[in-house]
């Protein structure tokens, strides 16, 4: 029979983090004070990981209790939930994801691996819409020199040849391929920087992912294209369009629609696992017909949708590898829990 210490290391094994800290919680776990303290809040961090609450990625864990909140998480796992981090503020220094998507990509990837291993797919289609709605904007980083980060959109896209964020009656919008939704999420994108908190954290919330999808739109299926594309050499138009081909392709494709079936979307019923592969299987083929479809044979040995780093490699134009930071927080508790 397994020992409760041997218990406790599995569900931190398994990412199962809030159940190991509700047993802590509960004096169920046995352990001293200091240790429940100390593994509360790792499971504080781990959880936040594990259900991607971005905003918070990198924070000071606040759990309320003094005695959990006297203990600090490593700095060296802070400093990486961090780069994944969306910025608060316009202002704030650390632009995060906003700088850079690679990190959260790397992230999702472990994510999606970690929800497929629970055998929680309403979780994993969840993460993958979210890979899906933000896809282009990792394509398109290359190009910006950022992540869409507002701060510096306008020098990127903004401009007397930009038909980007034009709103109004204007003939300028008489050859643009924006639908009004993503118009409008290019205008505010373009002005949000110098509003307060709250504006910036509404327009995140709210229309970045658009932003994401207009500027997919001005790569792959304008025939009038303006300065926000024409200004880019003939090579990084071809290569910026191949790469956001693949994103349009995977955010329309069958494991992206299987949102619309689960709790998270918009029905009641919640894929199985044999569901969620044959969805892959049939994305996986209408991205091979792509240019870059080569790309994405599945080479991540044992990952469980194959193939699905290779399409983040591909859209992003460089290598997306699953990241460690669930793996490395459930050995720090593991180290605590075999040590104390």
């Amino acid at each position: 029979m397994e020992t409760a210490r041997e218990v406790l290391t599995t569900l931190a094994r398994r990412y199962a983090f809030g159940d190991l800290a509700a047993l802590c919680e509960a004096g169920a776990a046995r352990l001293p004070s200091r240790v429940a303290a100390e593994v509360r809040l790792l499971c504080s961090f781990g959880q936040r990981l594990i259900d991607l609450d971005a905003e918070d990625f990198g924070m000071p864990e606040r759990t309320g209790d003094p005695e959990v909140d006297a203990h600090r998480v490593p700095e060296r796992l802070l400093s990486r939930a961090r780069a994944s981090r969306m910025p608060q503020s316009a202002k704030e220094r650390s632009r995060g994801a906003l700088r850079t998507l690679r990190p959260a990509y790397g992230l999702l990837l472990e994510v999606i691996e970690a929800r497929w291993v629970r055998r929680e797919m309403a979780a994993l289609v969840a993460a993958v819409h979210i890979a899906g709605e933000y896809l282009p904007l990792l394509a398109w980083e290359p190009v910006l020199g950022h992540a869409g980060d507002p701060a510096l959109l306008p020098v990127s896209v903004g401009g007397p040849g930009s038909r980007f964020g034009v709103t109004g009656g204007t003939t300028r919008l008489r050859d643009c391929a924006l639908t009004r939704p993503q118009q409008s999420a290019a205008e505010r994108a373009l002005r949000v920087a110098g509003e307060p908190g709250p504006g910036w954290r509404n327009y995140l919330d709210r229309q970045h992912s658009t932003l994401a999808s207009a500027l997919c739109t001005c790569a792959v299926s304008c025939r009038t294209p303006c300065d926000v594309v024409t200004r880019l050499s003939p090579d990084v138009q071809s290569d910026l369009s191949a790469r956001c081909r693949v994103a349009y392709e995977f955010k329309e494709g069958a494991l992206v629609r299987l949102r619309h079936a689960a709790p998270v979307g918009h029905g009641f019923g919640v894929p199985n696992p044999e569901e969620v592969s044959d969805a892959w299987a049939r994305t996986r083929t209408s991205l091979s017909r792509l240019p870059l479809g080569r790309r994405v044979s599945g080479d991540v040995a044992g990952y469980p949708l194959p193939g699905l780093p290779e399409v983040f490699s591909a859209a992003a134009g460089r290598e997306i590898v699953p990241d460690t930071l669930l793996r490395d927080v459930a050995d720090q508790l593991v180290s605590i829990l075999e040590h104390d």
